[in-house]
């Protein structure tokens, strides 16, 4: 990872161990929130542990880092959070190592839960393409929508005037029922 990224990550990784930022903040400004970016010392340091507990951490599965090819913990700004939720619940909320790992493996479970439903929820989509007779190709994603199932709409390519549009359209529908 080039050095101004790795930067950018780690101001990131200060603002949500500050509290300043949260997890969510990161993922919308683009961040990889699974990017192994921080060495276990640079991990340490930012969150205020100690190295071997970070190491203990992973022996116990609690939070395990991704790895490089030499075999070296990376941790991600989401390993980050982990951590801090795990300094929380076992320092100010008084929980085992049992119920943290059961929290945390609830709150992943709830994660990838959340994700599936707004990839559910989402319109699900069919490209259909047409061609003009000066060659431009022009692209309508058909989506599903439960208040008008079937219709088209225009993606990416500009059209200059709704009157042109509906005349595209209208060629695209024939070109496809042919």
């Amino acid at each position: 990872m080039r050095n101004e990224y790795r930067q950018a990550y780690q101001q990131c990784a200060q603002q949500i161990v500050a509290g300043h930022r949260t997890l969510a903040d990161a993922e919308r400004l683009g961040y990889n929130l699974d990017a192994p970016v921080f060495a276990v010392g640079k991990t340490a340091e930012m969150v205020n542990i100690h190295p071997q507990t970070l190491r203990q951490y992973d022996r116990l599965g609690l939070i395990v880092p991704q790895r490089t090819e030499g075999g070296a913990r990376r941790y991600s700004l989401r390993d980050i959070y982990l951590i801090l939720q795990t300094q929380y619940m076992s320092q100010v909320e008084a929980i085992n190592i049992a119920g943290i790992a059961r929290i945390l493996h609830l709150m992943e479970e709830n994660r990838q839960l959340k994700r599936q439903v707004k990839r559910l929820r989402a319109p699900q989509r069919s490209s259909v393409f047409a061609a003009h007779s000066d060659g431009e190709v022009i692209e309508f994603i058909q989506a599903v929508n439960i208040d008008d199932p079937g219709t088209l709409t225009q993606s990416t390519y500009d059209v200059d005037t709704p009157d042109l549009w509906r005349r595209q359209l209208y060629q695209c529908l024939e070109i496809t029922a042919r």
